[in-house]
């Protein structure tokens, strides 16, 4: 089955040491973040924090703090008003989403 054998890529590719280790929430977190992205959507600290129904916002606040640490995303301050934060995607975040579509591709394949 693909999406059993994608699970065990993705499984083996956050085992590796070139990735920080991320809890579920954090994986949640980064897809919606590269959905909203992918349409050409600025994501700001407060817009993220209600993105995922499930997880409170507070939590969701948190992870972006952790993500920000391990290197996944960065902050960017709108050039209007300095109290908004955009979430920007780092050179890892785009590695990382490289590696998952390269074990999508080898999944189905």
């Amino acid at each position: 089955m693909p999406y059993l054998k994608f699970l065990q890529l993705v499984n083996t590719v956050r085992q590796l040491p070139s990735y920080p280790a991320m809890d579920v929430t954090e994986v949640q977190t980064l897809n919606a973040l590269a959905q909203e992205w992918q349409i050409g959507n600025k994501v700001s600290v407060v817009q993220a924090m209600g993105m995922l129904p499930d997880v409170s916002p507070s939590s969701v606040h948190r992870r972006l703090k952790t993500l920000r640490a391990k290197g996944f995303v960065s902050l960017q301050e709108d050039e209007f008003d300095n109290r908004i934060k955009y979430i920007i995607g780092t050179r890892l975040f785009a590695r990382y989403l490289a590696q998952m579509d390269r074990c999508l591709t080898q999944a189905v394949a």
